[in-house]
């Protein structure tokens, strides 16, 4: 196996183009597990680790870009106040090591549906920054996913960054699994209010082929709540709203669950993270009480 080991972008993107069959490698938390158990075996890997740009975050026109191979610990640390729901994501990754090498553009990379950072990415509408010798595109994270582990890259593509605007409003995130930590998901949700827009924004993860939101869930939510005037929400609304986000999910039975669960438990968390994020919202008001 050849192993590359660019010190630039333009030099990542070159090996890239010169060798599409590599497989990139930064925090090496997906790809060094599937080489140890031989389920995969590459002509060559691409080590990002000594990338520069790939390990930087900053701002691209009032949007916060994250590098591709920012660790999941710095996302949480550096940026958990502007983007507080790829935090709460980011905190269930794996143990401190793992989120200390593990990154959002590797779980991209990966395109598993049971990802922590998609549904938060989905919710907040983030986009992917996918770069090549040929340029430069940016890809909606909800048409970025096109299968079970597949994405929109090209053989010599290299995902460089994620973009997210700063949250506006509150941001939740629940995760389910068959023990509290270190876990694969079993089902996963994120929500994120955008007040601004007088929308949400949701994400599934872990119940369907490819992470994707719940377009009917988020449509009737923003239309039943009061953003000018907020109020206790009705448990009519939190019920409807989880079972709209239920019905957006097309769950498998597997080891680690059934589908059937899959649709009870996000109905469960999506009541359970709109009544945490509007009680936020509507702090302070003797409406929501």
């Amino acid at each position: 196996m050849e192993f590359l080991r660019p010190a630039s972008l333009a030099d990542a993107l070159a090996a890239k183009a010169a060798n599409p069959g590599a497989v990139p490698i930064a925090g090496g938390t997906d790809v060094m597990v599937e080489l140890n158990f031989d389920h995969r075996r590459p002509d060559a890997l691409l080590d990002l680790g000594r990338v520069p740009e790939l390990h930087e975050h900053g701002t691209d026109g009032g949007r916060i870009r994250i590098g591709a191979a920012v660790p999941y610990a710095r996302v949480i640390s550096e940026l958990g106040t502007q983007l507080p729901g790829l935090a709460m994501a980011a905190r269930t990754v794996g143990s401190p090591q793992i989120r200390n090498r593990g990154s959002v553009g590797g779980n991209l990379g990966a395109a598993s549906p049971a990802g922590d950072s998609h549904p938060a990415l989905l919710a907040a509408d983030a986009e992917v920054e996918i770069a090549s010798v040929r340029g430069t595109r940016v890809v909606a994270a909800k048409d970025f996913y096109t299968g079970v582990k597949r994405n929109v890259l090209e053989p010599d593509e290299l995902i460089t960054g994620v973009l997210l605007a700063p949250a506006t409003g509150p941001q939740q995130f629940s995760k389910i699994g068959t023990r509290n930590a270190m876990v694969i998901a079993v089902a996963a949700f994120g929500l994120a209010l955008h007040p601004s827009e007088k929308r949400v924004g949701t994400g599934i993860g872990s119940a369907a082929p490819t992470p994707r939101r719940a377009l009917a869930a988020e449509e009737f939510l923003a239309g039943e709540l009061d953003w000018d005037s907020p109020r206790a929400l009705t448990d009519s609304v939190k019920r409807h709203f989880g079972d709209l986000v239920a019905a957006a999910a097309a769950p498998i039975d597997d080891v680690r669950g059934s589908a059937a669960y899959r649709r009870h438990a996000l109905g469960v968390m999506a009541r359970r993270t709109l009544t945490w994020a509007w009680g936020e919202y509507c702090e302070g008001s003797a409406k929501c009480a």
